[in-house]
Protein backbone atom coordinates (compact mmCIF):
# COMPACT_ATOMS: atom_id res chain seq x y z
CA UNK A 1 0.00 0.00 0.00
CA UNK A 2 1.37 3.40 -0.97
CA UNK A 3 2.14 5.63 1.99
CA UNK A 4 -0.08 8.71 2.04
CA UNK A 5 1.79 11.95 1.42
CA UNK A 6 0.57 14.82 3.54
CA UNK A 7 1.51 18.44 3.82
CA UNK A 8 2.62 19.54 7.26
CA UNK A 9 2.68 22.60 9.50
CA UNK A 10 4.70 23.19 12.64
CA UNK A 11 3.52 24.79 15.87
CA UNK A 12 4.81 25.18 19.37
CA UNK A 13 1.68 23.62 20.84
CA UNK A 14 -1.06 21.65 19.09
CA UNK A 15 -4.33 21.37 21.04
CA UNK A 16 -6.97 18.77 20.14
CA UNK A 17 -10.44 19.88 21.21
CA UNK A 18 -11.98 23.34 21.65
CA UNK A 19 -13.68 22.71 24.96
CA UNK A 20 -13.04 24.68 28.16
CA UNK A 21 -9.74 22.89 28.85
CA UNK A 22 -8.25 23.25 25.38
CA UNK A 23 -9.31 26.86 24.93
CA UNK A 24 -8.06 27.79 28.39
CA UNK A 25 -4.69 26.27 27.56
CA UNK A 26 -4.55 28.18 24.28
CA UNK A 27 -5.40 31.47 25.97
CA UNK A 28 -2.87 30.99 28.77
CA UNK A 29 -0.10 30.07 26.33
CA UNK A 30 -0.56 33.31 24.43
CA UNK A 31 -0.97 35.35 27.61
CA UNK A 32 2.45 34.15 28.73
CA UNK A 33 4.21 34.36 25.37
CA UNK A 34 2.53 36.19 22.50
CA UNK A 35 5.09 34.83 20.04
CA UNK A 36 4.14 31.18 20.51
CA UNK A 37 2.49 29.40 17.58
CA UNK A 38 -0.64 27.74 18.95
CA UNK A 39 -3.36 25.88 17.08
CA UNK A 40 -6.65 24.39 18.31
CA UNK A 41 -8.31 21.64 16.27
CA UNK A 42 -12.03 21.02 16.81
CA UNK A 43 -13.98 18.11 15.31
CA UNK A 44 -17.34 19.91 15.58
CA UNK A 45 -18.65 22.04 12.74
CA UNK A 46 -18.02 25.09 14.91
CA UNK A 47 -16.70 25.73 18.39
CA UNK A 48 -19.45 24.70 20.79
CA UNK A 49 -21.22 22.33 18.39
CA UNK A 50 -20.18 19.30 20.46
CA UNK A 51 -20.23 20.93 23.90
CA UNK A 52 -22.89 19.54 26.23
CA UNK A 53 -22.86 20.28 29.93
CA UNK A 54 -25.45 21.00 32.65
CA UNK A 55 -24.18 23.55 33.55
CA UNK A 56 -23.72 25.39 36.78
CA UNK A 57 -20.31 26.99 36.48
CA UNK A 58 -18.02 27.61 39.42
CA UNK A 59 -16.14 30.67 38.10
CA UNK A 60 -12.89 29.87 39.93
CA UNK A 61 -11.20 28.65 36.73
CA UNK A 62 -12.35 31.62 34.69
CA UNK A 63 -11.37 34.03 37.46
CA UNK A 64 -7.83 32.64 37.35
CA UNK A 65 -7.63 32.75 33.56
CA UNK A 66 -9.44 35.98 32.61
CA UNK A 67 -10.11 37.99 35.80
CA UNK A 68 -12.01 40.70 33.90
CA UNK A 69 -14.34 38.27 32.11
CA UNK A 70 -17.42 40.27 33.11
CA UNK A 71 -16.04 43.43 31.50
CA UNK A 72 -15.10 41.44 28.43
CA UNK A 73 -18.71 40.36 27.93
CA UNK A 74 -18.62 36.66 28.78
CA UNK A 75 -22.07 35.06 28.30
CA UNK A 76 -22.31 34.38 32.03
CA UNK A 77 -25.02 36.36 33.78
CA UNK A 78 -27.55 34.07 35.50
CA UNK A 79 -26.49 33.93 39.14
CA UNK A 80 -27.73 30.99 41.21
CA UNK A 81 -30.33 32.37 43.62
CA UNK A 82 -31.93 29.22 45.01
CA UNK A 83 -30.50 25.74 45.61
CA UNK A 84 -32.88 22.77 46.04
CA UNK A 85 -32.21 19.07 46.67
CA UNK A 86 -35.19 16.73 46.31
CA UNK A 87 -35.61 13.04 47.13
CA UNK A 88 -38.37 11.73 44.86
CA UNK A 89 -40.82 8.90 45.31
CA UNK A 90 -43.08 7.84 42.45
CA UNK A 91 -45.86 10.29 43.30
CA UNK A 92 -44.18 12.80 45.57
CA UNK A 93 -41.00 13.40 47.49
CA UNK A 94 -39.43 15.76 49.98
CA UNK A 95 -36.81 18.46 50.03
CA UNK A 96 -33.49 17.68 51.69
CA UNK A 97 -32.48 20.68 53.84
CA UNK A 98 -29.36 22.52 52.70
CA UNK A 99 -27.81 22.99 56.13
CA UNK A 100 -26.51 19.39 56.64
CA UNK A 101 -24.58 19.57 53.39
CA UNK A 102 -20.90 20.53 53.28
CA UNK A 103 -20.26 24.09 52.05
CA UNK A 104 -18.72 22.73 48.83
CA UNK A 105 -22.25 21.68 47.78
CA UNK A 106 -23.50 25.28 47.93
CA UNK A 107 -24.09 26.79 44.50
CA UNK A 108 -24.41 30.41 45.59
CA UNK A 109 -21.83 32.46 43.74
CA UNK A 110 -22.02 30.11 40.77
CA UNK A 111 -23.72 30.73 37.43
CA UNK A 112 -26.16 28.84 35.20
CA UNK A 113 -24.57 28.84 31.75
CA UNK A 114 -24.57 27.33 28.31
CA UNK A 115 -21.03 25.93 28.12
CA UNK A 116 -21.38 25.81 24.33
CA UNK A 117 -21.76 29.59 24.34
CA UNK A 118 -19.04 30.05 26.95
CA UNK A 119 -16.68 28.08 24.70
CA UNK A 120 -17.65 30.20 21.70
CA UNK A 121 -16.72 33.26 23.74
CA UNK A 122 -13.45 31.68 24.92
CA UNK A 123 -12.61 30.97 21.28
CA UNK A 124 -13.06 34.66 20.49
CA UNK A 125 -10.68 35.56 23.31
CA UNK A 126 -8.14 33.04 22.04
CA UNK A 127 -8.32 34.30 18.46
CA UNK A 128 -7.85 37.89 19.61
CA UNK A 129 -4.57 36.72 21.17
CA UNK A 130 -3.48 35.11 17.90
CA UNK A 131 -4.48 31.49 18.44
CA UNK A 132 -5.42 29.65 15.24
CA UNK A 133 -8.66 27.67 15.63
CA UNK A 134 -9.78 25.21 12.97
CA UNK A 135 -13.29 23.75 13.45
CA UNK A 136 -14.46 20.81 11.38
CA UNK A 137 -11.02 19.21 11.72
CA UNK A 138 -11.11 15.70 13.15
CA UNK A 139 -7.78 14.41 14.40
CA UNK A 140 -7.67 10.84 13.14
CA UNK A 141 -4.12 9.79 14.04
CA UNK A 142 -1.25 10.56 16.35
CA UNK A 143 2.18 11.03 14.82
CA UNK A 144 5.13 9.61 16.75
CA UNK A 145 8.81 10.47 16.74
CA UNK A 146 11.81 8.15 16.59
CA UNK A 147 11.83 7.60 20.35
CA UNK A 148 8.11 6.91 20.64
CA UNK A 149 7.18 10.42 21.68
CA UNK A 150 4.06 12.16 20.34
CA UNK A 151 5.12 14.67 17.71
CA UNK A 152 1.81 15.74 16.19
CA UNK A 153 -1.56 14.72 14.77
CA UNK A 154 -3.16 14.02 11.41
CA UNK A 155 -6.16 16.29 10.92
CA UNK A 156 -8.67 16.96 8.18
CA UNK A 157 -8.76 13.63 6.35
CA UNK A 158 -11.90 13.47 4.19
CA UNK A 159 -13.36 11.28 1.47
CA UNK A 160 -12.73 7.75 2.65
CA UNK A 161 -15.35 5.31 1.40
CA UNK A 162 -17.22 2.74 3.48
CA UNK A 163 -14.60 0.06 2.88
CA UNK A 164 -11.79 2.42 3.93
CA UNK A 165 -10.55 3.06 0.40
CA UNK A 166 -9.94 6.52 -0.96
CA UNK A 167 -12.92 7.94 -2.78
CA UNK A 168 -12.84 10.30 -5.77
CA UNK A 169 -12.91 13.37 -3.51
CA UNK A 170 -10.33 12.05 -1.05
CA UNK A 171 -8.33 14.63 0.89
CA UNK A 172 -5.39 13.22 2.89
CA UNK A 173 -5.45 15.92 5.56
CA UNK A 174 -2.37 17.48 7.09
CA UNK A 175 0.17 16.64 9.75
CA UNK A 176 0.32 19.32 12.42
CA UNK A 177 3.52 18.99 14.40
CA UNK A 178 3.86 20.40 17.88
CA UNK A 179 6.66 20.60 20.40
CA UNK A 180 3.86 19.59 22.74
CA UNK A 181 0.43 18.11 21.96
CA UNK A 182 -2.44 18.67 24.37
CA UNK A 183 -5.38 16.26 24.23
CA UNK A 184 -8.54 17.95 25.47
CA UNK A 185 -11.07 15.75 23.68
CA UNK A 186 -13.52 15.38 26.55
CA UNK A 187 -14.71 12.06 27.95
CA UNK A 188 -13.26 8.90 26.37
CA UNK A 189 -11.49 10.76 23.56
CA UNK A 190 -10.23 8.46 20.84
CA UNK A 191 -6.63 9.77 20.87
CA UNK A 192 -6.59 10.03 24.66
CA UNK A 193 -7.64 6.39 24.91
CA UNK A 194 -4.74 5.46 22.62
CA UNK A 195 -2.06 7.30 24.60
CA UNK A 196 -3.39 5.99 27.92
CA UNK A 197 -2.94 2.47 26.53
CA UNK A 198 0.37 3.09 24.71
CA UNK A 199 2.15 4.63 27.68
CA UNK A 200 0.26 2.61 30.33
CA UNK A 201 -0.76 5.86 31.99
CA UNK A 202 -3.48 4.21 34.08
CA UNK A 203 -1.29 1.52 35.66
CA UNK A 204 -1.32 3.19 39.09
CA UNK A 205 -4.91 4.49 38.89
CA UNK A 206 -8.20 2.89 39.84
CA UNK A 207 -10.56 1.87 37.04
CA UNK A 208 -12.30 4.74 35.23
CA UNK A 209 -16.00 5.20 35.97
CA UNK A 210 -18.63 7.00 33.93
CA UNK A 211 -22.20 8.21 33.83
CA UNK A 212 -24.50 8.97 30.92
CA UNK A 213 -25.90 12.49 30.96
CA UNK A 214 -28.91 13.37 28.81
CA UNK A 215 -30.22 16.92 28.51
CA UNK A 216 -33.13 18.81 27.02
CA UNK A 217 -33.73 22.53 26.79
CA UNK A 218 -37.33 23.61 27.32
CA UNK A 219 -39.18 26.87 26.77
CA UNK A 220 -41.63 26.99 29.66
CA UNK A 221 -44.57 29.09 30.81
CA UNK A 222 -43.11 32.40 32.10
CA UNK A 223 -45.37 32.12 35.16
CA UNK A 224 -43.51 28.96 36.19
CA UNK A 225 -40.04 30.26 35.42
CA UNK A 226 -37.73 31.24 38.30
CA UNK A 227 -34.46 32.48 36.85
CA UNK A 228 -31.46 31.38 38.91
CA UNK A 229 -33.16 28.37 40.54
CA UNK A 230 -31.13 25.16 40.71
CA UNK A 231 -32.81 21.85 41.57
CA UNK A 232 -31.21 18.42 41.84
CA UNK A 233 -33.18 15.24 42.45
CA UNK A 234 -32.36 11.69 43.51
CA UNK A 235 -34.42 8.54 43.97
CA UNK A 236 -37.34 7.82 41.62
CA UNK A 237 -37.43 6.56 38.91
CA UNK A 238 -34.06 4.82 39.21
CA UNK A 239 -34.50 3.32 42.67
CA UNK A 240 -32.23 0.34 43.13
CA UNK A 241 -31.83 -0.24 39.38
CA UNK A 242 -29.07 2.34 38.95
CA UNK A 243 -27.38 5.29 40.57
CA UNK A 244 -27.98 8.77 39.26
CA UNK A 245 -30.32 11.72 39.42
CA UNK A 246 -31.50 14.83 37.67
CA UNK A 247 -30.82 18.53 37.35
CA UNK A 248 -33.23 21.36 36.54
CA UNK A 249 -31.68 24.77 35.97
CA UNK A 250 -33.78 27.88 35.32
CA UNK A 251 -31.72 29.99 32.95
CA UNK A 252 -32.62 33.17 31.08
CA UNK A 253 -35.36 33.72 28.46
CA UNK A 254 -37.92 31.51 30.25
CA UNK A 255 -35.87 28.41 29.54
CA UNK A 256 -34.91 25.49 31.73
CA UNK A 257 -32.09 23.04 31.24
CA UNK A 258 -33.40 19.65 32.34
CA UNK A 259 -31.06 16.71 32.50
CA UNK A 260 -30.79 13.18 33.78
CA UNK A 261 -27.65 11.25 34.72
CA UNK A 262 -27.45 7.46 35.00
CA UNK A 263 -24.32 5.92 36.45
CA UNK A 264 -23.08 3.36 33.93
CA UNK A 265 -22.13 0.73 36.52
CA UNK A 266 -25.72 -0.53 36.65
CA UNK A 267 -26.06 -4.32 36.77
CA UNK A 268 -29.45 -4.98 35.21
CA UNK A 269 -28.86 -5.01 31.42
CA UNK A 270 -32.56 -4.31 30.87
CA UNK A 271 -32.11 -0.76 32.23
CA UNK A 272 -32.92 1.76 29.51
CA UNK A 273 -31.32 5.07 30.60
CA UNK A 274 -33.03 7.19 27.96
CA UNK A 275 -36.46 5.89 28.93
CA UNK A 276 -35.67 6.48 32.62
CA UNK A 277 -35.13 10.13 31.66
CA UNK A 278 -38.40 10.28 29.75
CA UNK A 279 -40.31 8.60 32.58
CA UNK A 280 -38.79 11.04 35.08
CA UNK A 281 -40.48 13.98 33.34
CA UNK A 282 -43.89 12.51 34.20
CA UNK A 283 -43.28 12.87 37.94
CA UNK A 284 -45.97 15.28 39.21
CA UNK A 285 -43.42 17.90 40.32
CA UNK A 286 -41.62 17.83 36.97
CA UNK A 287 -44.69 17.49 34.76
CA UNK A 288 -46.24 20.54 36.44
CA UNK A 289 -43.19 22.60 35.49
CA UNK A 290 -43.03 21.42 31.87
CA UNK A 291 -46.72 21.25 30.93
CA UNK A 292 -47.55 23.89 28.36
CA UNK A 293 -43.89 24.21 27.47
CA UNK A 294 -41.89 23.08 24.46
CA UNK A 295 -38.73 21.01 24.15
CA UNK A 296 -36.32 22.84 21.82
CA UNK A 297 -33.05 20.86 22.03
CA UNK A 298 -31.72 17.44 23.05
CA UNK A 299 -28.31 15.89 23.50
CA UNK A 300 -26.33 13.32 25.45
CA UNK A 301 -22.78 12.85 26.68
CA UNK A 302 -20.85 10.49 28.91
CA UNK A 303 -19.48 12.00 32.14
CA UNK A 304 -16.31 11.01 33.97
CA UNK A 305 -17.19 9.82 37.48
CA UNK A 306 -14.08 8.04 38.74
CA UNK A 307 -12.78 11.12 40.49
CA UNK A 308 -9.45 11.47 42.26
CA UNK A 309 -8.45 7.80 42.43
CA UNK A 310 -9.18 7.18 38.73
CA UNK A 311 -7.05 9.99 37.29
CA UNK A 312 -4.30 8.41 35.18
CA UNK A 313 -0.84 9.82 34.80
CA UNK A 314 -1.64 12.96 32.79
CA UNK A 315 1.65 13.56 31.00
CA UNK A 316 3.38 11.46 28.37
CA UNK A 317 6.37 12.01 26.08
CA UNK A 318 5.38 14.98 23.95
CA UNK A 319 2.05 15.88 25.49
CA UNK A 320 -0.59 15.95 28.19
CA UNK A 321 -4.21 15.09 28.97
CA UNK A 322 -6.47 18.00 29.92
CA UNK A 323 -9.95 18.31 31.43
CA UNK A 324 -12.30 15.37 31.00
CA UNK A 325 -9.66 13.50 29.01
CA UNK A 326 -7.99 13.21 32.40
CA UNK A 327 -11.28 12.76 34.31
CA UNK A 328 -11.57 15.85 36.52
CA UNK A 329 -15.32 15.96 37.32
CA UNK A 330 -16.37 16.49 40.92
CA UNK A 331 -19.25 13.98 41.05
CA UNK A 332 -21.24 15.22 44.09
CA UNK A 333 -21.01 18.81 42.83
CA UNK A 334 -21.80 17.68 39.24
CA UNK A 335 -19.10 20.06 38.06
CA UNK A 336 -15.99 19.70 35.95
CA UNK A 337 -15.74 22.81 33.81
CA UNK A 338 -13.84 24.77 36.46
CA UNK A 339 -11.27 21.98 36.81
CA UNK A 340 -11.01 21.68 33.02
CA UNK A 341 -10.09 25.36 32.81
CA UNK A 342 -7.63 25.09 35.67
CA UNK A 343 -5.98 22.08 34.04
CA UNK A 344 -5.61 23.93 30.73
CA UNK A 345 -4.04 26.87 32.52
CA UNK A 346 -1.61 24.65 34.46
CA UNK A 347 -0.58 22.67 31.37
CA UNK A 348 0.06 25.88 29.46
CA UNK A 349 2.24 27.27 32.23
CA UNK A 350 4.29 24.07 32.34
CA UNK A 351 4.70 24.11 28.55
CA UNK A 352 5.83 27.75 28.46
CA UNK A 353 8.46 27.09 31.12
CA UNK A 354 9.67 24.04 29.19
CA UNK A 355 9.84 25.87 25.88
CA UNK A 356 11.75 28.77 27.46
CA UNK A 357 14.25 26.22 28.77
CA UNK A 358 14.72 24.86 25.25
CA UNK A 359 12.85 21.64 25.92
CA UNK A 360 10.38 19.88 23.59
CA UNK A 361 8.56 16.55 23.26
CA UNK A 362 9.31 15.44 26.81
CA UNK A 363 7.08 15.01 29.85
CA UNK A 364 5.65 18.15 31.43
CA UNK A 365 6.13 16.94 34.99
CA UNK A 366 5.38 20.39 36.42
CA UNK A 367 1.81 20.05 35.11
CA UNK A 368 1.40 16.68 36.81
CA UNK A 369 2.73 18.16 40.06
CA UNK A 370 0.34 21.11 39.86
CA UNK A 371 -2.68 18.88 39.29
CA UNK A 372 -1.71 16.50 42.11
CA UNK A 373 -1.09 19.24 44.68
CA UNK A 374 -2.99 22.37 43.58
CA UNK A 375 -6.63 23.52 43.49
CA UNK A 376 -7.83 20.57 41.38
CA UNK A 377 -6.47 18.14 43.95
CA UNK A 378 -8.14 20.08 46.77
CA UNK A 379 -11.47 19.97 44.93
CA UNK A 380 -11.40 16.26 44.08
CA UNK A 381 -9.65 14.60 47.02
CA UNK A 382 -12.23 15.64 49.59
CA UNK A 383 -15.15 14.08 47.64
CA UNK A 384 -13.36 10.95 46.46
CA UNK A 385 -15.38 8.41 48.43
CA UNK A 386 -18.92 9.51 47.51
CA UNK A 387 -19.11 7.62 44.20
CA UNK A 388 -17.54 4.30 45.29
CA UNK A 389 -19.71 4.20 48.43
CA UNK A 390 -22.79 4.82 46.27
CA UNK A 391 -21.71 2.04 43.90
CA UNK A 392 -21.09 -0.47 46.71
CA UNK A 393 -23.90 0.24 49.16
CA UNK A 394 -26.40 2.53 47.46
CA UNK A 395 -27.67 6.08 47.67
CA UNK A 396 -28.53 6.30 51.38
CA UNK A 397 -25.11 5.00 52.44
CA UNK A 398 -23.49 7.48 50.12
CA UNK A 399 -25.49 10.34 51.62
CA UNK A 400 -24.61 9.29 55.16
CA UNK A 401 -21.06 7.91 54.96
CA UNK A 402 -20.02 9.96 51.96
CA UNK A 403 -21.51 13.09 53.53
CA UNK A 404 -19.60 12.45 56.77
CA UNK A 405 -16.37 11.93 54.85
CA UNK A 406 -16.92 15.14 52.84
CA UNK A 407 -17.69 17.16 55.97
CA UNK A 408 -14.53 16.08 57.76
CA UNK A 409 -12.42 16.60 54.62
CA UNK A 410 -13.97 20.03 54.12
CA UNK A 411 -13.10 21.05 57.71
CA UNK A 412 -9.68 19.40 58.06
CA UNK A 413 -8.43 18.44 54.58
CA UNK A 414 -8.33 14.80 55.76
CA UNK A 415 -10.62 12.00 54.58
CA UNK A 416 -11.35 9.77 57.60
CA UNK A 417 -12.48 6.91 55.35
CA UNK A 418 -9.23 6.88 53.40
CA UNK A 419 -9.70 6.05 49.72
CA UNK A 420 -12.34 3.57 48.63
CA UNK A 421 -11.75 1.54 45.47
CA UNK A 422 -14.30 1.44 42.66
CA UNK A 423 -14.00 -2.29 41.97
CA UNK A 424 -15.19 -3.33 38.52
CA UNK A 425 -15.29 -1.02 35.52
CA UNK A 426 -18.70 -0.19 34.05
CA UNK A 427 -18.59 -2.88 31.35
CA UNK A 428 -17.66 -5.56 33.89
CA UNK A 429 -20.49 -4.41 36.17
CA UNK A 430 -23.15 -5.54 33.68
CA UNK A 431 -25.01 -8.62 34.87
CA UNK A 432 -26.54 -11.46 32.88
CA UNK A 433 -30.03 -10.86 31.49
CA UNK A 434 -31.37 -14.10 32.96
CA UNK A 435 -30.63 -12.85 36.49
CA UNK A 436 -32.78 -9.74 36.19
CA UNK A 437 -36.38 -9.02 35.34
CA UNK A 438 -37.07 -7.00 32.18
CA UNK A 439 -38.34 -3.47 32.84
CA UNK A 440 -41.54 -2.20 31.25
CA UNK A 441 -41.33 1.45 30.28
CA UNK A 442 -44.35 3.63 29.45
CA UNK A 443 -44.68 4.70 25.85
CA UNK A 444 -43.67 8.36 25.27
CA UNK A 445 -46.67 10.64 24.96
CA UNK A 446 -45.12 13.13 22.51
CA UNK A 447 -45.80 16.01 24.90
CA UNK A 448 -43.55 15.52 27.92
CA UNK A 449 -41.71 12.43 26.73
CA UNK A 450 -40.41 11.53 23.28
CA UNK A 451 -39.01 8.57 21.39
CA UNK A 452 -35.27 8.59 20.77
CA UNK A 453 -35.28 9.28 17.06
CA UNK A 454 -37.60 12.25 17.46
CA UNK A 455 -35.36 13.68 20.14
CA UNK A 456 -32.19 13.04 18.13
CA UNK A 457 -33.64 15.28 15.42
CA UNK A 458 -33.43 18.08 18.01
CA UNK A 459 -29.66 17.58 18.26
CA UNK A 460 -29.14 18.48 14.57
CA UNK A 461 -26.95 15.40 14.19
CA UNK A 462 -25.65 14.57 10.74
CA UNK A 463 -23.08 12.16 9.29
CA UNK A 464 -22.09 11.50 5.70
CA UNK A 465 -23.13 7.89 5.16
CA UNK A 466 -20.51 7.07 2.51
CA UNK A 467 -17.61 6.83 4.93
CA UNK A 468 -16.20 4.09 7.16
CA UNK A 469 -18.43 3.43 10.16
CA UNK A 470 -16.88 5.23 13.13
CA UNK A 471 -18.39 2.67 15.52
CA UNK A 472 -16.04 -0.23 15.08
CA UNK A 473 -16.66 -3.82 16.18
CA UNK A 474 -13.63 -5.89 17.14
CA UNK A 475 -15.68 -9.02 16.36
CA UNK A 476 -18.83 -8.61 14.25
CA UNK A 477 -20.27 -11.85 15.65
CA UNK A 478 -20.24 -10.89 19.32
CA UNK A 479 -23.45 -8.77 19.40
CA UNK A 480 -25.67 -11.64 18.25
CA UNK A 481 -23.60 -14.64 19.40
CA UNK A 482 -22.65 -13.37 22.89
CA UNK A 483 -24.33 -10.13 23.91
CA UNK A 484 -27.83 -11.08 22.75
CA UNK A 485 -28.18 -14.41 24.60
CA UNK A 486 -26.20 -13.38 27.67
CA UNK A 487 -27.10 -9.70 28.13
CA UNK A 488 -30.18 -9.19 25.88
CA UNK A 489 -27.82 -6.99 23.81
CA UNK A 490 -27.88 -3.87 25.99
CA UNK A 491 -26.57 -1.63 23.18
CA UNK A 492 -30.22 -1.43 22.08
CA UNK A 493 -30.93 0.39 25.35
CA UNK A 494 -27.81 2.11 26.68
CA UNK A 495 -27.36 4.19 23.51
CA UNK A 496 -29.33 7.46 23.95
CA UNK A 497 -29.58 7.99 20.19
CA UNK A 498 -30.95 4.69 18.86
CA UNK A 499 -27.73 3.83 17.01
CA UNK A 500 -27.84 0.10 17.74
CA UNK A 501 -30.65 -2.27 16.81
CA UNK A 502 -31.22 -6.01 16.69
CA UNK A 503 -33.44 -6.63 13.67
CA UNK A 504 -35.18 -9.89 12.83
CA UNK A 505 -37.28 -11.48 10.13
CA UNK A 506 -41.06 -11.19 10.43
CA UNK A 507 -41.26 -14.47 12.32
CA UNK A 508 -38.69 -13.29 14.89
CA UNK A 509 -35.87 -15.42 13.55
CA UNK A 510 -32.46 -14.55 12.10
CA UNK A 511 -31.37 -11.73 14.45
CA UNK A 512 -28.88 -9.23 12.99
CA UNK A 513 -27.03 -6.37 14.62
CA UNK A 514 -27.53 -3.06 12.86
CA UNK A 515 -25.51 0.13 13.45
CA UNK A 516 -27.23 3.39 12.49
CA UNK A 517 -24.06 5.46 12.76
CA UNK A 518 -25.72 8.55 11.30
CA UNK A 519 -27.71 8.93 14.56
CA UNK A 520 -24.61 9.07 16.79
CA UNK A 521 -24.41 12.09 19.11
CA UNK A 522 -20.80 11.24 20.09
CA UNK A 523 -21.65 10.42 23.71
CA UNK A 524 -19.14 7.47 23.80
CA UNK A 525 -21.41 5.32 26.02
CA UNK A 526 -21.01 2.30 23.74
CA UNK A 527 -17.23 2.44 24.07
CA UNK A 528 -17.67 2.37 27.85
CA UNK A 529 -20.64 0.11 28.67
CA UNK A 530 -20.54 -2.70 26.08
CA UNK A 531 -20.15 -5.79 28.31
CA UNK A 532 -17.82 -7.50 25.84
CA UNK A 533 -15.80 -4.31 25.26
CA UNK A 534 -16.30 -4.99 21.57
CA UNK A 535 -17.11 -1.45 20.38
CA UNK A 536 -14.52 1.25 19.74
CA UNK A 537 -15.71 4.78 19.11
CA UNK A 538 -13.45 6.21 16.41
CA UNK A 539 -13.48 9.69 14.93
CA UNK A 540 -15.76 10.36 11.94
CA UNK A 541 -15.03 13.05 9.37
CA UNK A 542 -14.70 16.57 10.71
CA UNK A 543 -17.77 18.72 11.17
CA UNK A 544 -20.08 15.75 11.67
CA UNK A 545 -22.15 14.69 14.64
CA UNK A 546 -24.43 16.94 16.67
CA UNK A 547 -24.72 20.68 16.17
CA UNK A 548 -25.76 21.88 19.60
CA UNK A 549 -26.90 25.51 19.69
CA UNK A 550 -26.95 26.43 23.39
CA UNK A 551 -26.07 23.25 25.29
Amino acid sequence: MTEIERESMEYDVVIVGAGPAGLSAAIRLKQLDADLEVVVLEKGSEVGAHILSGAVLDPVGLDALIPDWKEKGAPISVVVKEDNFLMLSEKGGFRIPNFPMPPLMNNHGNYIVSMANVCRWLAEQAEELGVEIFPGMSCSELVYGENGEVKGVVAGEFGLQKDGSQGPSYEPGMVLYGKYVFLSEGVRGSLSKQVIAKYDLAKDADVPKFGLGMKEIWDIDPAKHKEGTVTHTMGWPLGSNAGGGSFIYHTENNQVFIGFVVHLNYKNPHVFPYMEFQRFKHHPKIAELLEGGKRVAYGARAITEGGWQSIPKIVFPGGALLGCSAGLVNVPRIKGNHNAMLSGKAAAEAAVDALKAGRASDELTAYETDLRSGPIAKDLKRVRNVKPIWSKWGLMASLALGGFDMWVANLTGWNPLGTFKHGKNDAQSTGKAADYAPIEYPKPDGKLSFDRLTNVSFSATNHEEEQPCHLQLADAGIPVDVNLPEYAEPAQRYCPAGVYEVIRDDDGSNPRFQINAQNCVHCKTCDIKDPSQNITWAIPQGGEGPNYPNM
